[in-house]
Protein backbone atom coordinates (compact mmCIF):
# COMPACT_ATOMS: atom_id res chain seq x y z
CA UNK A 1 0.00 0.00 0.00
CA UNK A 2 1.56 2.97 -0.95
CA UNK A 3 1.70 6.12 1.82
CA UNK A 4 2.04 9.64 1.00
CA UNK A 5 4.81 11.42 2.95
CA UNK A 6 5.99 14.65 3.89
CA UNK A 7 9.37 15.25 4.95
CA UNK A 8 9.90 18.29 7.37
CA UNK A 9 13.66 18.69 7.77
CA UNK A 10 14.41 17.60 4.30
CA UNK A 11 18.31 18.83 4.01
CA UNK A 12 19.30 17.52 7.11
CA UNK A 13 20.72 14.32 8.45
CA UNK A 14 18.01 13.00 9.13
CA UNK A 15 15.74 13.96 5.97
CA UNK A 16 18.65 12.78 3.83
CA UNK A 17 18.76 9.11 5.38
CA UNK A 18 14.59 9.44 5.35
CA UNK A 19 15.11 9.94 1.04
CA UNK A 20 17.39 7.44 0.91
CA UNK A 21 14.75 4.96 2.36
CA UNK A 22 12.20 6.46 -0.07
CA UNK A 23 13.93 6.00 -2.86
CA UNK A 24 15.07 2.69 -2.27
CA UNK A 25 10.94 2.01 -1.90
CA UNK A 26 9.20 4.13 -4.66
CA UNK A 27 6.06 1.84 -4.54
CA UNK A 28 5.81 2.65 -0.77
CA UNK A 29 5.75 6.40 -0.65
CA UNK A 30 4.42 8.79 -2.55
CA UNK A 31 6.29 12.60 -0.97
CA UNK A 32 3.31 14.96 -0.73
CA UNK A 33 6.16 17.81 0.28
CA UNK A 34 9.33 18.75 1.08
CA UNK A 35 10.39 21.48 3.93
CA UNK A 36 13.90 22.90 3.96
CA UNK A 37 15.43 25.92 5.97
CA UNK A 38 17.85 27.90 3.99
CA UNK A 39 19.33 25.93 1.36
CA UNK A 40 17.19 26.60 -1.69
CA UNK A 41 19.72 24.53 -3.91
CA UNK A 42 19.67 21.36 -1.46
CA UNK A 43 15.96 21.41 -0.82
CA UNK A 44 15.10 21.91 -4.91
CA UNK A 45 17.37 19.09 -5.39
CA UNK A 46 15.52 16.55 -2.67
CA UNK A 47 11.95 17.67 -4.20
CA UNK A 48 12.79 16.54 -7.55
CA UNK A 49 14.80 13.47 -6.53
CA UNK A 50 11.82 12.35 -4.34
CA UNK A 51 9.23 13.79 -6.73
CA UNK A 52 7.51 15.91 -4.73
CA UNK A 53 4.25 18.06 -5.50
CA UNK A 54 5.39 21.05 -2.81
CA UNK A 55 8.93 22.69 -1.51
CA UNK A 56 8.94 25.07 1.03
CA UNK A 57 11.99 27.17 2.53
CA UNK A 58 11.41 28.34 6.08
CA UNK A 59 14.11 31.21 5.41
CA UNK A 60 11.82 33.40 3.13
CA UNK A 61 14.52 35.34 1.44
CA UNK A 62 15.40 31.96 -0.62
CA UNK A 63 12.00 31.98 -2.48
CA UNK A 64 13.40 33.18 -5.86
CA UNK A 65 16.43 30.99 -5.62
CA UNK A 66 14.31 28.17 -4.55
CA UNK A 67 11.83 28.92 -7.50
CA UNK A 68 14.70 29.63 -10.02
CA UNK A 69 15.83 25.87 -8.82
CA UNK A 70 12.78 24.00 -8.96
CA UNK A 71 11.98 25.92 -13.06
CA UNK A 72 10.50 23.03 -15.38
CA UNK A 73 10.40 20.84 -12.83
CA UNK A 74 6.49 21.14 -12.20
CA UNK A 75 6.92 21.23 -8.56
CA UNK A 76 5.15 24.07 -6.34
CA UNK A 77 7.08 26.08 -4.17
CA UNK A 78 7.28 28.57 -1.32
CA UNK A 79 9.30 30.26 1.54
CA UNK A 80 8.64 31.22 4.85
CA UNK A 81 6.54 30.35 7.70
CA UNK A 82 3.44 30.38 5.76
CA UNK A 83 4.62 27.90 3.45
CA UNK A 84 6.14 25.85 5.92
CA UNK A 85 2.30 25.44 6.96
CA UNK A 86 0.60 25.23 3.98
CA UNK A 87 3.34 21.94 3.69
CA UNK A 88 2.52 20.73 6.91
CA UNK A 89 -1.56 20.91 5.68
CA UNK A 90 -1.34 19.21 2.56
CA UNK A 91 -3.09 15.68 2.53
CA UNK A 92 -0.60 13.18 3.45
CA UNK A 93 -0.51 9.66 5.97
CA UNK A 94 2.90 10.64 7.40
CA UNK A 95 4.77 13.44 8.22
CA UNK A 96 8.73 12.97 9.11
CA UNK A 97 9.08 15.70 11.80
CA UNK A 98 12.79 16.29 12.06
CA UNK A 99 13.36 20.37 12.23
CA UNK A 100 16.00 20.52 14.58
CA UNK A 101 15.69 22.82 17.46
CA UNK A 102 12.32 25.08 18.96
CA UNK A 103 11.79 26.04 15.16
CA UNK A 104 10.23 22.57 15.00
CA UNK A 105 7.63 22.72 17.44
CA UNK A 106 4.83 24.80 15.75
CA UNK A 107 5.27 22.79 12.35
CA UNK A 108 5.18 19.55 14.44
CA UNK A 109 2.69 20.18 16.38
CA UNK A 110 0.62 21.65 13.59
CA UNK A 111 1.04 18.32 11.46
CA UNK A 112 -1.14 16.26 13.96
CA UNK A 113 -4.23 15.35 12.43
CA UNK A 114 -7.02 12.39 13.11
CA UNK A 115 -5.14 9.18 11.82
CA UNK A 116 -1.99 11.08 10.36
CA UNK A 117 1.27 8.98 11.94
CA UNK A 118 3.72 11.56 12.98
CA UNK A 119 7.74 10.38 12.89
CA UNK A 120 9.08 12.49 15.38
CA UNK A 121 12.90 13.22 15.02
CA UNK A 122 12.38 16.75 16.82
CA UNK A 123 13.38 16.21 20.45
CA UNK A 124 12.07 19.90 21.77
CA UNK A 125 8.25 18.77 21.05
CA UNK A 126 8.89 16.61 23.67
CA UNK A 127 11.42 17.74 25.60
CA UNK A 128 9.85 21.26 25.86
CA UNK A 129 6.18 20.75 25.63
CA UNK A 130 5.95 17.05 25.77
CA UNK A 131 2.72 16.67 28.16
CA UNK A 132 0.82 19.34 25.53
CA UNK A 133 1.95 17.67 22.62
CA UNK A 134 0.80 13.94 23.43
CA UNK A 135 -2.22 15.24 25.07
CA UNK A 136 -3.00 17.09 21.62
CA UNK A 137 -1.89 13.95 19.47
CA UNK A 138 -4.47 11.58 21.97
CA UNK A 139 -7.30 14.40 21.53
CA UNK A 140 -7.08 14.80 17.63
CA UNK A 141 -6.69 10.75 16.90
CA UNK A 142 -2.70 11.32 15.63
CA UNK A 143 -0.11 8.25 16.20
CA UNK A 144 3.45 9.18 17.32
CA UNK A 145 6.05 7.12 16.18
CA UNK A 146 9.77 8.09 17.83
CA UNK A 147 12.88 8.31 15.05
CA UNK A 148 15.70 8.27 17.35
CA UNK A 149 17.67 5.04 17.54
CA UNK A 150 17.39 4.67 21.17
CA UNK A 151 13.25 5.32 21.28
CA UNK A 152 12.37 3.14 18.54
CA UNK A 153 13.93 -0.08 20.38
CA UNK A 154 12.41 0.66 23.05
CA UNK A 155 9.08 1.04 21.55
CA UNK A 156 9.73 -2.44 19.91
CA UNK A 157 11.23 -3.89 22.66
CA UNK A 158 7.87 -2.47 24.91
CA UNK A 159 5.88 -4.49 22.52
CA UNK A 160 6.90 -7.64 24.52
CA UNK A 161 4.77 -7.07 27.45
CA UNK A 162 2.52 -4.27 29.42
CA UNK A 163 4.04 -0.76 30.86
CA UNK A 164 2.72 -2.37 34.50
CA UNK A 165 5.74 -4.86 34.27
CA UNK A 166 7.97 -2.64 32.90
CA UNK A 167 10.90 -2.19 35.90
CA UNK A 168 13.10 -0.13 34.28
CA UNK A 169 13.60 1.23 30.35
CA UNK A 170 17.07 1.94 29.03
CA UNK A 171 18.69 3.92 26.58
CA UNK A 172 22.19 3.48 25.80
CA UNK A 173 25.04 5.98 25.10
CA UNK A 174 27.81 5.58 22.63
CA UNK A 175 29.86 7.63 25.66
CA UNK A 176 30.87 10.45 23.17
CA UNK A 177 34.35 11.43 22.68
CA UNK A 178 35.04 11.53 25.98
CA UNK A 179 34.20 8.37 27.21
CA UNK A 180 37.47 7.52 28.53
CA UNK A 181 38.93 11.00 29.72
CA UNK A 182 39.47 12.14 33.02
CA UNK A 183 37.60 15.18 34.65
CA UNK A 184 40.70 17.31 34.17
CA UNK A 185 40.97 16.67 30.50
CA UNK A 186 37.72 16.66 29.28
CA UNK A 187 37.61 20.73 31.14
CA UNK A 188 40.37 21.46 28.72
CA UNK A 189 38.50 20.55 25.90
CA UNK A 190 37.99 22.17 22.59
CA UNK A 191 35.23 22.71 20.91
CA UNK A 192 36.85 20.61 17.78
CA UNK A 193 37.38 17.81 20.16
CA UNK A 194 34.22 17.96 21.56
CA UNK A 195 32.14 17.32 18.10
CA UNK A 196 33.90 14.65 17.21
CA UNK A 197 31.58 11.90 18.11
CA UNK A 198 32.56 8.77 17.68
CA UNK A 199 29.91 6.64 16.00
CA UNK A 200 27.20 8.77 14.26
CA UNK A 201 27.36 11.62 11.83
CA UNK A 202 25.10 14.32 13.44
CA UNK A 203 25.20 18.51 13.15
CA UNK A 204 27.84 19.80 15.74
CA UNK A 205 24.89 21.01 18.14
CA UNK A 206 23.94 17.42 18.75
CA UNK A 207 27.89 16.23 18.57
CA UNK A 208 28.30 18.70 21.75
CA UNK A 209 24.89 17.11 23.34
CA UNK A 210 27.00 13.82 23.23
CA UNK A 211 29.99 15.16 24.60
CA UNK A 212 28.12 16.47 27.87
CA UNK A 213 25.27 13.64 27.92
CA UNK A 214 22.83 16.25 27.74
CA UNK A 215 21.54 14.39 24.69
CA UNK A 216 20.62 11.02 26.82
CA UNK A 217 18.87 13.55 29.56
CA UNK A 218 16.60 14.91 26.86
CA UNK A 219 16.10 11.38 25.68
CA UNK A 220 15.11 10.33 28.87
CA UNK A 221 12.55 13.30 29.02
CA UNK A 222 11.25 12.36 25.74
CA UNK A 223 10.82 8.66 26.98
CA UNK A 224 9.27 9.56 29.61
CA UNK A 225 6.41 11.29 27.20
CA UNK A 226 6.12 8.70 24.95
CA UNK A 227 5.61 5.77 26.85
CA UNK A 228 4.82 7.12 30.15
CA UNK A 229 7.05 5.81 32.14
CA UNK A 230 8.24 7.58 35.38
CA UNK A 231 11.80 9.01 35.84
CA UNK A 232 12.42 6.34 38.20
CA UNK A 233 12.03 3.84 35.79
CA UNK A 234 14.54 5.20 33.10
CA UNK A 235 17.75 4.54 32.98
CA UNK A 236 21.06 5.26 30.83
CA UNK A 237 24.12 2.73 30.24
CA UNK A 238 27.36 3.31 28.32
CA UNK A 239 27.78 1.48 25.34
CA UNK A 240 30.52 2.27 23.26
CA UNK A 241 29.26 0.01 20.25
CA UNK A 242 26.21 1.39 19.75
CA UNK A 243 24.80 -1.58 18.45
CA UNK A 244 22.00 -1.78 21.63
CA UNK A 245 20.35 1.05 21.34
CA UNK A 246 17.32 0.49 24.05
CA UNK A 247 16.74 -2.13 26.71
CA UNK A 248 13.36 -3.11 29.17
CA UNK A 249 14.18 -4.82 32.17
CA UNK A 250 10.95 -6.49 33.09
CA UNK A 251 9.88 -7.22 36.64
CA UNK A 252 9.99 -10.99 36.07
CA UNK A 253 14.36 -10.16 35.71
CA UNK A 254 13.69 -11.10 32.00
CA UNK A 255 15.35 -8.38 29.27
CA UNK A 256 14.24 -7.22 26.36
CA UNK A 257 16.72 -5.38 23.84
CA UNK A 258 16.96 -3.85 20.60
CA UNK A 259 19.94 -4.30 18.24
CA UNK A 260 20.76 -3.06 14.75
CA UNK A 261 24.02 -1.30 13.37
CA UNK A 262 24.49 2.51 13.99
CA UNK A 263 22.34 3.52 10.73
CA UNK A 264 19.31 5.80 10.82
CA UNK A 265 17.69 4.21 8.07
CA UNK A 266 17.14 1.29 10.06
CA UNK A 267 14.61 3.22 12.53
CA UNK A 268 13.67 5.82 9.73
CA UNK A 269 12.26 2.94 8.08
CA UNK A 270 10.48 1.25 11.27
CA UNK A 271 9.00 4.84 12.17
CA UNK A 272 7.25 4.68 8.56
CA UNK A 273 5.94 1.92 8.37
CA UNK A 274 5.74 0.24 12.26
CA UNK A 275 4.79 -3.23 12.14
CA UNK A 276 4.81 -2.84 8.06
CA UNK A 277 8.57 -3.55 8.07
CA UNK A 278 10.30 -2.74 5.00
CA UNK A 279 12.87 -4.77 3.00
CA UNK A 280 16.12 -2.99 3.76
CA UNK A 281 19.28 -3.72 2.04
CA UNK A 282 21.61 -2.63 4.55
CA UNK A 283 24.22 -4.81 6.38
CA UNK A 284 22.85 -7.66 8.47
CA UNK A 285 23.89 -7.44 12.13
CA UNK A 286 26.54 -9.93 13.12
CA UNK A 287 27.26 -10.77 16.28
CA UNK A 288 29.82 -13.17 15.91
CA UNK A 289 31.94 -11.18 14.04
CA UNK A 290 31.73 -8.31 16.73
CA UNK A 291 32.57 -10.67 19.30
CA UNK A 292 31.65 -8.16 22.10
CA UNK A 293 29.20 -5.76 23.22
CA UNK A 294 30.85 -4.23 26.61
CA UNK A 295 28.64 -1.40 28.91
CA UNK A 296 28.90 0.67 31.49
CA UNK A 297 27.52 3.27 33.63
CA UNK A 298 26.89 6.58 33.19
CA UNK A 299 29.59 8.74 35.27
CA UNK A 300 27.24 11.73 36.43
CA UNK A 301 30.22 13.60 37.93
CA UNK A 302 32.64 13.48 34.74
CA UNK A 303 28.97 14.62 32.64
CA UNK A 304 27.15 16.35 35.19
CA UNK A 305 24.61 17.59 32.32
CA UNK A 306 23.27 14.24 32.82
CA UNK A 307 22.64 14.82 36.36
CA UNK A 308 20.89 18.30 35.22
CA UNK A 309 18.36 16.76 32.78
CA UNK A 310 17.33 13.78 35.49
CA UNK A 311 16.52 16.81 37.77
CA UNK A 312 14.82 17.78 35.59
CA UNK A 313 12.31 15.45 34.55
CA UNK A 314 11.55 14.39 38.30
CA UNK A 315 10.89 18.49 39.05
CA UNK A 316 8.76 18.17 36.09
CA UNK A 317 6.09 21.61 35.55
CA UNK A 318 8.50 23.93 33.14
CA UNK A 319 11.83 22.50 33.89
CA UNK A 320 12.56 20.59 30.65
CA UNK A 321 12.13 23.43 28.49
CA UNK A 322 13.96 25.91 30.70
CA UNK A 323 16.83 22.98 30.63
CA UNK A 324 16.79 22.93 26.84
CA UNK A 325 16.52 26.56 26.50
CA UNK A 326 19.59 27.36 28.79
CA UNK A 327 21.65 24.06 27.11
CA UNK A 328 21.09 25.86 23.73
CA UNK A 329 22.42 28.66 25.06
CA UNK A 330 25.37 27.45 26.64
CA UNK A 331 26.38 24.98 23.81
CA UNK A 332 26.19 28.20 21.13
CA UNK A 333 28.73 29.79 23.43
CA UNK A 334 30.82 26.89 23.73
CA UNK A 335 31.00 26.45 20.09
CA UNK A 336 32.04 30.27 19.43
CA UNK A 337 34.96 29.64 21.77
CA UNK A 338 33.26 31.96 24.64
CA UNK A 339 33.49 29.30 27.39
CA UNK A 340 34.90 26.01 28.65
CA UNK A 341 33.60 22.94 28.77
CA UNK A 342 32.25 22.60 32.37
CA UNK A 343 30.32 25.89 31.67
CA UNK A 344 27.50 24.56 30.01
CA UNK A 345 26.90 22.34 32.71
CA UNK A 346 27.13 25.37 35.11
CA UNK A 347 25.14 28.00 33.30
CA UNK A 348 22.02 25.08 32.97
CA UNK A 349 22.15 24.74 36.59
CA UNK A 350 22.20 28.01 37.54
CA UNK A 351 19.47 29.08 34.87
CA UNK A 352 17.39 26.04 35.98
CA UNK A 353 18.06 27.01 39.86
CA UNK A 354 16.86 30.08 39.08
CA UNK A 355 13.59 29.07 37.71
CA UNK A 356 12.88 26.51 40.20
CA UNK A 357 11.32 28.23 42.97
CA UNK A 358 8.52 29.53 40.75
CA UNK A 359 7.61 26.46 39.88
CA UNK A 360 5.88 27.19 36.78
CA UNK A 361 3.41 24.49 35.57
CA UNK A 362 4.18 22.69 32.67
CA UNK A 363 3.40 24.63 28.95
CA UNK A 364 -0.05 23.93 27.88
CA UNK A 365 0.49 25.07 24.44
CA UNK A 366 3.28 25.73 22.35
CA UNK A 367 2.94 29.15 22.98
CA UNK A 368 3.94 28.80 26.29
CA UNK A 369 6.48 26.37 25.65
CA UNK A 370 7.78 29.30 23.27
CA UNK A 371 7.19 31.87 25.74
CA UNK A 372 9.19 30.25 28.97
CA UNK A 373 11.95 29.11 26.26
CA UNK A 374 12.19 33.04 25.48
CA UNK A 375 12.48 33.68 29.12
CA UNK A 376 15.10 31.09 30.15
CA UNK A 377 17.41 32.14 27.27
CA UNK A 378 17.60 35.41 28.11
CA UNK A 379 18.68 34.32 31.87
CA UNK A 380 21.24 32.43 30.56
CA UNK A 381 22.80 35.11 28.39
CA UNK A 382 22.64 37.31 31.48
CA UNK A 383 24.93 34.68 32.99
CA UNK A 384 27.62 34.86 29.31
CA UNK A 385 27.62 38.62 29.11
CA UNK A 386 31.24 37.36 26.65
CA UNK A 387 28.83 35.70 24.59
CA UNK A 388 25.96 38.14 23.65
CA UNK A 389 26.93 38.07 20.84
CA UNK A 390 27.38 34.37 19.64
CA UNK A 391 24.43 32.88 21.50
CA UNK A 392 21.03 32.60 19.02
CA UNK A 393 17.77 33.70 19.80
Amino acid sequence: MTRSLTILGATGSIGRSTADVVLAHRDAFRVAAVVGGRDAEALAATARRLGARFAALADERGQDALRAALAGSGIDSGAGEGAVMEAVEREADIVLAAISGTAGLKPTHAAMKPGRRIALANKESLVCAGEAFMTAAREIGAEIMPVDSEHNALDQALAAGANRDVETAIITASGGPFRTWSRERIAEASPMEAAAHPVWSMGSKINIDSATLMNKGLELIEAHHLFGLEADRLGVVVHPESIVHGLVQWRDGALTAGLALPDMKVPIANALRHRERLVMSLPRLDLAAIARLSFEPADEDRFPCLAAARAALRAGGSMPTVLNAANEIAVAAFMAGAIRFYDISKTVESVCSSFSARKLPAPATVADALEIDGEARRAARQLLPDALEVAPS
